[in-house]
């Protein structure tokens, strides 16, 4: 483990998860212990596939459990499909990354009767009633997004600014978390007349393609928007490939999330105000170990709990720190294993690399 910003305080996180005095053995079990894992597509985040998928099979790997991992890639109809497939074929652990809470649901209910065990992986289906859930703090992440908004807007020496919020799907719960927590921040400076409050709208599926068109409609009816705040990396540069058309980037703080190559290439570019860095290793880790346990048929215990809005329920959990991310911290990504330095410093990025620290 690393030291250093990075080196995340989730010593003992999941010292729970672990069972005295266990066997390699399927505990008496009559199936053979095998996971199954939906991821929700590959382009709201490039994460999905470069790290969860990557972290996830490491891990059941070096465990010798056998484990299938699918990629719904948004369709919702295929979301559930793959479930039944998995099912069918004896997955007696279905670890699931949701594209909306009645999907997830429907298929929660089905693995729940036919006796797998259940994992809510990065976001919380509503009212699924899954065994488990491993994430984020995710309001946090909210508020590292609005505090971190608020940082860039007094270096550019804004005075009250308008600030434009560009959210997540609407069907995320994740979403909902975010916003709460950047509201928190923001909130008392709209109250207060610090900011003024601008556009403000969801974006569907998380598409960037529309995030884009929304964005600019924005901009096209507030022509002064000062401050983007923007939910993820792929929403922010949307917003910035606006901003460019107008020779506003760089001038017009933008937000992100994820540490994804795009968006820490941006704030290398000065394009880019900040993102929050989430250690997926660290969460693919945490729900992998879960997930093997559950697979043999124990019942490990979690740090937390999260509750479930929808059922009142509160829901076993392990909740990881996020981390804000800025042009002078960038190279803590790199350090962190998470991207690599030809991964991001490309030609058009390697002097901004080197002046960043970046080696």
């Amino acid at each position: 483990m690393r030291k250093g910003l990075l080196a995340l305080t989730t010593a003992g996180l999941v010292l729970g998860l672990g069972l005295t005095g266990c066997s390699g053995s399927d505990s008496g079990s009559e199936k053979k212990p095998k996971i199954g894992v939906i991821l929700p597509d590959s382009k709201t985040s490039a994460r999905w596939e470069t790290a969860d998928r990557k972290f996830l099979t490491e891990a059941f790997k070096a465990a010798g459990v056998a484990y299938d991992i699918q990629n719904a890639q948004g369709d919702k109809n295929a979301f559930q499909t793959i479930a039944d497939q998995m099912i069918t074929n004896g997955a007696t652990v279905l670890m699931i990354v949701n594209l909306d809470s009645g999907t997830g649901k429907a298929v929660l209910d089905k693995a729940r009767a036919q006796g797998v065990a259940t994992i809510d992986y990065d976001r919380l289906t509503l009212g699924g009633g899954a065994q488990y859930h491993v994430s984020f703090d995710n309001v946090k992440v909210g508020q590292l997004q609005g505090e971190g908004l608020g940082k860039c807007l007094t270096a550019a020496g804004a005075a009250k600014p308008i600030v434009a919020e560009l959210n997540g799907a609407p069907t995320d719960n994740n979403a909902t978390l975010f916003k709460n927590g950047y509201d928190g921040v923001l909130g008392p400076k709209y109250t207060s007349g610090e900011y003024v409050k601008g556009p403000d709208q969801s974006v569907p599926d998380w598409d960037n393609t529309q995030a884009g068109t929304i964005f600019e409609q924005m901009l096209t009816s507030q022509p002064k928007i000062a401050g983007v705040l923007a939910a993820n990396d792929g929403l922010g540069n949307a917003a910035i490939s606006v901003l460019k058309k107008q020779k506003l980037n760089g001038r017009v703080p933008v937000t992100g999330q994820d540490a994804t190559v795009q968006g820490l290439q941006n704030i290398l570019a000065g394009d880019q105000c900040m993102t929050v860095y989430k250690a997926v290793k660290k969460e693919a880790d945490a729900a992998a170990e879960l997930a093997i346990k559950l697979s043999k048929g124990e019942k490990p215990t979690a740090p937390a709990t999260i509750k479930d809005p929808q059922s009142g329920k509160e829901v076993p959990a392990v909740l990881l720190t996020p981390v804000a991310i800025f042009k002078e911290n960038v190279r803590d990504v790199v350090a962190d294993g998470y991207v690599t330095k030809a991964e991001l410093c490309t030609a058009d990025f390697a002097a901004a690399c080197t002046a960043a620290g970046i080696s």
